[in-house]
């Protein structure tokens, strides 16, 4: 059955006074407690009944220019153009509220959607969504409150956890185990073969890939990211951690927990990062190394060997920033030290 989704107010918004998103973020109201707020948007487009928040203090000078009805600012920010609300960290504060009314618009068709496709031996927990054109292989279970949206594939004996959400169209193959409060995003391919094959007469023979994945809980991972599931251990996802659209994880990868892997970034196989390691956009690390805990790889940086812990490396291959930084400015100063030295042979034929 398909049930209707909770009506919104009678206005279409979610209302909150100022002294209740005080109470909700623990922050101190300097300004009307009975005010009310329909909406939030960023200090530049917010308009009248909406909150936003100001974490910069470059931007301060928008106090006194946005449309905002109220704005959420640091501890020591006092302004007499608007009702504030003062805290610590004022970009954390304001995620709270923009969580709170997401959590209020439409989610679409809630319950098990008619054309899902749903096989002997799945288990089901309470209150799952499944929607339209969703496949359910034998074996597989879904936890509570898990939202599986239009088109989604999950594999035989695969497991997702509670309050996750697979946007439409997330393939999730057999065996592969997904923890709870994790997002999947659109086309994302979880369990997909390694890229492994072994090279015999100038033939390329496929290595069978027996392992699977493991995604921890908290885990968000983006669009058009493929995970590869493991030869014979699983690749595993740490808790925490946060992947972004078009990520190639390629088989035995281990990723700690709390990292940051940013678009278009490609980690080669049996590769292992520590906690809270970041690795920017386009850069590349070669298989079988090691990152240590808080280590960053700056863009389109290729680490071609293990890296300690909290180091910073850039570059191709990466050297520590300092290092390359320095080698960076030599390699502009080539064109000036080339007419010096090609002046200084001329003069001395």
């Amino acid at each position: 059955m398909i049930t209707t989704p909770q009506k919104r107010n009678n206005d279409g918004h979610k209302k909150l006074t100022l002294s209740e998103i005080a109470r909700l973020i623990d922050g101190k109201l300097m300004g009307d407690p009975g005010l009310v707020i329909t909406g939030v948007a960023g200090i530049k487009e917010a308009e009248k009944g909406d909150i936003t928040f100001l974490s910069n203090a470059k931007y301060l000078p928008f106090l006194s220019e946005t449309k905002a009805s109220a704005v959420i600012v640091g501890a020591d920010v006092v302004s007499d153009k608007k009702p504030t609300i003062q805290l610590s960290n004022p970009s954390s504060a304001f995620s709270k509220v923009v969580s709170y009314f997401m959590s209020q618009e439409d989610s679409g068709p809630q319950g098990i959607h008619p054309t899902s496709v749903i096989a002997n031996g799945v288990t089901l927990g309470e209150n799952v969504t499944v929607g339209p054109l969703a496949v359910l292989e034998e074996g597989s279970v879904i936890g509570a409150r898990t939202y599986i949206g239009a088109g989604c594939y999950i594999g035989s004996h695969a497991r997702v956890g509670n309050d996750s959400r697979l946007y439409p169209q997330v393939v999730i193959r057999e065996r592969v185990q997904v923890g709870n409060r994790v997002i999947i995003h659109s086309k994302s391919v979880i369990g997909s073969d390694g890229f492994g094959y072994e090279t015999i007469d100038g033939k390329h023979l496929k290595i069978p890939q027996l392992g699977s994945v493991l995604i921890e809980d908290d885990v968000e991972i983006g669009s058009c990211t493929c995970v590869d599931r493991g030869r014979f251990r699983n690749t595993i996802i740490g808790k925490g951690t946060k992947i972004d659209n078009l990520v190639q994880i390629a088989h035995n990868v281990v990723l700690g927990q709390d990292c940051l892997i940013i678009s278009q970034a490609g980690i080669s196989g049996s590769t292992e990062l520590g906690n809270r390691v970041v690795v920017a956009g386009q850069a590349g690390i070669v298989g079988h190394v090691t990152l240590g805990d808080d280590v960053i790889v700056a863009a389109r940086s290729g680490v071609s060997k293990s890296v300690p812990e909290k180091m910073v490396v850039l570059g191709e291959p990466a050297r520590p920033i300092q290092e390359q930084k320095r080698l960076f400015a030599l390699i502009a100063r080539l064109p000036e030290l080339f007419k010096e030295f090609a002046e200084f042979k001329k003069k001395n034929q």
